[in-house]
C-alpha cells in the first residue's frame, strides 16, 4: 500500500467516461496497442494510445464505456498522440481488463 494521500490531492485526478468510438492497431507500436478515439461528449473526442490486445479486438472496444484520466499531459506513443489515460487493472500475464461504468453513462461524465 501506498501512503495516505490527502482528498484534494485525489480530487486533482480528472477521471470521466467515455464512448471508444474508433479502435485500430498502431503498426509502429514496439508493442502490440491500440489507437483508441474516445467520445467525452462535451469535452470533445480525445485519443488514447492502449495496450489492450492480449484481451480485446478493435471491434469488441469500439461501442465500450471507459474510464480515463483527461487531465495528464499528452504522450507521443509510436508516433500517435494519446492524450488520455485509459483505465485498466494489469493481471499477472500483463493482460489488461479495462475498467468501466457497469451501465451507460453521459460520456463526459466525472468519476467522483
Amino acid at each position: 500500500m501506498t501512503e495516505p494521500i490527502e482528498i484534494g490531492d485525489f480530487l486533482r485526478v480528472d477521471i470521466r467516461a467515455g464512448r471508444v468510438v474508433r479502435a485500430e492497431a498502431n503498426a509502429r507500436a514496439r508493442v502490440a496497442a491500440y489507437k483508441l478515439w474516445i467520445d467525452f461528449g462535451e469535452i470533445g473526442i480525445r485519443q488514447s494510445s492502449a495496450q489492450l490486445t492480449a484481451l480485446y479486438s478493435a471491434d469488441d472496444l469500439v461501442g465500450r464505456m471507459v474510464l480515463a484520466v483527461i487531465n495528464l499531459p499528452p504522450r507521443r506513443v509510436a508516433g500517435f498522440s494519446s492524450e488520455v489515460l485509459v483505465l485498466g487493472v494489469p493481471l499477472p500475464g500483463g493482460e489488461v481488463p479495462l475498467i468501466g461504468p457497469d451501465r451507460d453513462v453521459v460520456p463526459g461524465a466525472r468519476v467522483g
